[in-house]
């Protein structure tokens, strides 16, 4: 039931062995098949385009600006960062 998951990280212990092993699978697929090459020498770059939607087959121009581009990965990297401390957050709150 439902009802039976704990909230939190209590609700690890009830995932299954194979369900994790099929999530660490998926992953690593995408990993692998995915997001495998690096555009440019940047690490980080997979030339997966905005919101990775040249992986799918729908091209994007991308940022032809360079400092508009400096600005937007600065963007991305401090919205991450505070993404990391929110989640810590979050652990400890639980």
């Amino acid at each position: 039931k439902f009802d039976d998951v704990p909230n939190g990280l209590g609700a690890f212990s009830k995932v299954p062995a194979l369900g994790v092993c099929q999530i660490i699978l998926f992953a690593g697929l995408i990993e692998v098949q995915v997001y495998n090459d690096q555009v440019n020498g940047e690490p980080g770059n997979y030339g997966a385009g905005f919101l990775g939607i040249q992986s799918i087959g729908i091209m994007s121009p991308g940022w032809t600006d360079p400092e508009a581009r400096k600005k937007k990965l600065n963007v991305e990297l401090a919205n991450g960062r505070l993404a990391m401390v929110a989640i810590i957050g979050m652990f400890f709150q639980d």
